[in-house]
């Protein structure tokens, strides 16, 4: 896998059936033409994906959605129209266009619009070498499933590196804006359904269509599985208070925690945001961080779960799971 900062290269790639690591606002995913079945099998092989597993198509443009959906609420345009490009992802009732090698099998299909400019410049060039203005590149974290999502090209050269071909590249487009994964809304029934949080926030999503927002989908989704971005360290949330209580020295502890937090002796400080934005974008850096490091734990304590602070909470107790 070479690292390029190209965008045309990295389209090219994809043309011809190769992998692409691609820079978005969120995290970096694992492209490949969402058109292209032994492409798409190669992102299941290199990620160690189960094949239920759906993946989310990129689009180009907002006007493409009505090629990959079928029967789509006004609410979903709303919802498009208001945060596009951006990092939320609708579910919507699938195309003929939206195979089941992209659905996990499933009647609907996940898209968005990302807003990271290498990634509209790689999509743009895709449309012009295909001739498809609706053509989707089926992009996954880039890493192991499971694990870490990567927010910068050396995470992914670091994970993905010796499962990938010299054909394969990865556009590096520096660091990730917003650091967690897209927010997630079905919206293939009668009202919005939130199905993993994000930057976009269930109030935010509210507040656009004027609807309730639920989370009782029944929809397979992209990061949804209760054990998931998991370092190898054990994660374990925790409160303020219960932090300031620990007074113990161990080295093979780290802590995430908003600067205001007091870091007890002997724990490794593996990062200290002074906002839950600056929370989310360093976030995977500081579990990345953890393992290599060699930790034992890693003690979380999490901001207010409001905005994306909820999306923060979900991370960390998915993460927490494994354990």
């Amino acid at each position: 896998m070479r690292v390029t900062t190209n965008p045309q290269e990295a389209a090219a790639a994809l043309a011809a059936g190769h992998l692409a690591a691609l820079p978005t606002e969120t995290v970096y995913g694992l492209g490949a033409r969402a058109d292209d079945p032994h492409a798409i099998a190669r992102i299941y092989a290199t990620k160690g994906r189960p094949a239920d597993h759906p993946l989310i198509a990129h689009l180009a443009d907002i006007q493409a959605l009505d090629a990959w959906g079928i029967n789509i609420p006004i609410y979903a345009y709303q919802l498009a129209k208001a945060f596009w490009p951006g990092p939320l992802t609708l579910v919507v009732n699938r195309s003929p266009r939206a195979a089941d090698f992209i659905t996990g099998g499933q009647d609907s299909v996940a898209v968005r619009v990302s807003g990271h400019p290498l990634m509209r410049e790689v999509q743009q060039a895709l449309v012009l070498i295909t001739g498809d203005p609706a053509i989707g590149i089926a992009a996954p974290s880039a890493n192991r499933f499971g694990k870490v999502s990567p927010t910068n090209a050396q995470h992914v050269i670091d994970e993905l590196g010796a499962f990938t071909t010299e054909n394969d590249v990865v556009l590096d487009g520096g660091d990730c804006e917003v650091g967690v994964e897209s927010t997630i809304v079905d919206c293939t029934g009668d009202h919005p359904r939130l199905l993993r949080p994000g930057a976009v926030s269930l109030e935010q999503v509210k507040a656009i269509t004027g609807l309730p927002c639920t989370t009782d989908s029944k929809v397979r989704a992209s990061g949804t599985l209760e054990s998931h971005y998991s370092p190898v360290a054990n994660v374990e949330l925790i409160t303020e208070d219960e932090l300031l209580d620990l007074g113990f020295a161990d080295a093979t502890v780290g802590l995430i925690a908003l600067a205001h937090c007091a870091t007890p002796t002997g724990v490794v400080r593996l990062c200290a945001p002074e906002t839950a934005a600056d929370y989310a974008q360093q976030l995977y850096s500081a579990l990345r961080e953890a393992d290599a490091l060699q930790l034992s734990t890693v003690l979380a304590v999490p901001p207010t779960q409001t905005g994306i602070g909820a999306a923060i909470v979900d991370r960390l107790t998915r993460a927490a799971h494994s354990n």
